[in-house]
């Protein structure tokens, strides 16, 4: 992991989540993982909100680097919209303030980026897509809803073995104010520690 991602890291303590209700809400995760680490299978997941461009891509990348922190490498993370729109900049930003590499591929109305959190894996793509997009998993993959109006609005997913709502508030109820670089760190920060707490319960 790169040195600021991996103090980052440390100031987690996902070993002290004594919120009994959030864990009741991420175990059904936990179980699909360690289900699929038992049978020796790939683990796909594909975090889903409505516009695939706050919520989904914090926990997608959070995930991703969750996964490799604690050496499951059979693992891979999808994230996708009810609809397409963009990555929204902060997301990026806030992403790289906490110590991923991050770097534009491609610029317009849907910019796409490598997100790296080090040097020797290949990058995650974020870039905002429909959950059913051909860039995502089409079966074997369990669809994490992370917002109510995604869990709500979209009963079926096409493929999917499984789906888990574990829904985060938006951080976009603070865009256009002084608190939104707070907001948005806390969010990524809650995501992160969540994603973290799943994959140490995990066991090879």
């Amino acid at each position: 992991m790169y040195s600021i991602l991996s103090k980052t890291i440390q100031q987690l303590d996902w070993e002290q989540i004594n919120n009994d209700e959030r864990k009741r809400t991420l175990q059904p995760l936990i179980d699909f993982i360690q289900l699929k680490i038992n049978s020796q299978q790939q683990i796909n997941i594909n975090f889903i909100c409505t516009h695939n461009s706050r919520r989904s891509h914090f926990a997608q990348v959070w995930a991703q680097a969750a996964a490799s922190h604690f050496g499951f490498e059979n693992v891979i993370c999808y994230s996708g919209g009810t609809e397409e729109t963009a990555l929204f900049p902060k997301v990026a930003e806030t992403l790289s303030d906490q110590g991923f590499n991050i770097f534009k591929i491609n610029d317009g109305t849907n910019p796409v980026y490598a997100i790296k959190y080090n040097d020797d894996s290949q990058p995650i793509i974020g870039f905002s897509k429909k959950y059913d997009s051909p860039f995502n998993p089409v079966s074997a993959f369990v669809a994490i809803m992370t917002c109510s109006q995604a869990d709500v609005g979209c009963p079926f997913i096409a493929g999917a073995e499984k789906r888990i709502p574990i829904t985060f508030e938006d951080p976009k109820i603070s865009d256009n104010t002084s608190d939104q670089t707070m907001v948005y760190s806390e969010r990524s920060l809650q995501i992160a520690l969540e994603m973290f707490y799943v994959f140490s319960k995990i066991t090879k």
